[in-house]
């Protein structure tokens, strides 16, 4: 039976947001062949920046190995999106080894992490076993601060 109706929702926009996608093990040797596809979302045959926004998604979720290769793709992407018109690589779903190596070595700040696709928290606050604004943790096997 046929209604005559399209599919779809009727009021949303049919553009989707350009989103690099990386999974597996990263090596040193796939960074710039990443930073090449990034480039082909951003600028268009004429080399003018195609998107928009002021951000660029980049889906981590899932990468088998976080390591400083890994660490080495994401701020190499994250310069190739500023050199796009000054634009933020917004990491999606980043696994919490990535966050804190990203911490570690300085480099949190310049980038943009969301847990999924719409929720832009930065992950667990110290309720639930995560960092305490002391930078200890809450957890299993931490300690109490001493008076």
């Amino acid at each position: 039976m046929s209604f005559g109706r399209g599919t779809g929702l009727s009021d949303v926009e049919s553009m989707t947001p350009n989103v690099l996608v990386v999974t597996g093990r990263v090596t040193r040797a796939a960074v710039p062949g990443l930073c090449a596809e990034l480039e082909s979302l951003l600028y268009d045959a004429e080399g003018a920046v195609r998107v928009p926004d002021d951000r660029v998604d980049c889906d981590v979720g899932g990468v088998a190995c976080v390591d400083l290769a890994l660490v080495e793709a994401v701020a190499r992407l994250g310069l190739v999106a500023r050199r796009a018109g000054g634009k933020r690589l917004r990491l999606r779903n980043p696994p919490p080894e990535l966050l804190a190596l990203l911490d570690l070595l300085g480099l949190s700040g310049a980038l943009d992490v969301t847990h999924g696709a719409e929720r832009g928290d930065r992950g667990p606050g110290p309720a639930a076993g995560g960092p305490t604004p002391e930078g200890r943790g809450s957890g299993p096997g931490t300690r109490a601060p001493e008076p």
